[in-house]
């Protein structure tokens, strides 16, 4: 084989888009191994949850579709713009029930906080601990909800699995605790960062889940 086919093969096999070497181990996320790749990826399902979701009441939807966009490039499947949108137009059904539940909370969380720290209300500090609390935990169970949606699933399941996904891995909530504050801190600092960030968020949804954990190592 000559050194240019060697490469050729080199490259198809950590891509996932070609037969692997033998002796080696198939990555298991192929679409990853090309960083360029994967932060214009990143990119580009920001911008399509940032425009699906300019409703509000799609977010859901569009964070799921955005979701499943990225779980197929990082598995180097097929991800076509269009089957994005496609999951967007399937989860709809319900998406914007949820959507209109989140936004509800998190107006009402962001009200508390403000009598709260105005000091109108007695038992303000304990008011304002509710506030702060609840607006990581709704964060928490929209992304744990939109990393479970699936067309066979459907919003109802999704959202019914949350807590049993949350009590099964509680350092990754934690996680996704951490990647809400990064979305919410960098889209306050500079409005047109909300991009970059949704694609993140679509990217730790997928990678948290199924990063190495010892009790997965000791099994």
């Amino acid at each position: 084989m000559s050194r240019s086919s060697t490469r050729a093969a080199r490259r198809a096999d950590r891509s996932g888009s070609g037969p692997t070497l033998e002796g080696s181990t198939p990555a298991r996320y192929p679409g990853a191994t090309n960083w360029f790749a994967l932060l214009g990826e990143v990119l580009l399902v920001g911008i399509l949850v940032a425009v699906a979701s300019l409703p509000l009441l799609t977010l859901p939807a569009a964070l799921a579709a955005g979701v499943r966009h990225m779980r197929r490039h990082l598995l180097a499947e097929d991800s076509k713009v269009a089957f994005f949108w496609a999951d967007v137009k399937r989860g709809l059904v319900g998406g914007i029930g949820i959507g209109a539940a989140v936004l509800v909370l998190v107006l009402v969380l962001l009200l508390d906080i403000d009598i709260a720290s105005s000091g109108a209300l007695p038992g303000g500090e304990l008011i304002a601990i509710v506030g702060w609390v609840g607006l990581p935990v709704v964060a928490v169970a929209l992304f744990v909800a939109a990393g479970a949606w699936s067309p066979e699933l459907r919003w109802r399941g999704a959202v019914r699995s949350v807590p049993r996904l949350v009590r099964a891995d509680t350092i990754g909530a934690l996680y996704l605790v951490a990647t809400a504050v990064f979305a919410v801190v960098v889209t306050w600092q500079l409005l047109p960062l909300i991009i970059p960030a949704l694609g993140c968020v679509a990217l730790a949804i997928v990678a948290i889940p199924a990063r190495p954990r010892r009790s997965r190592i000791e099994d």
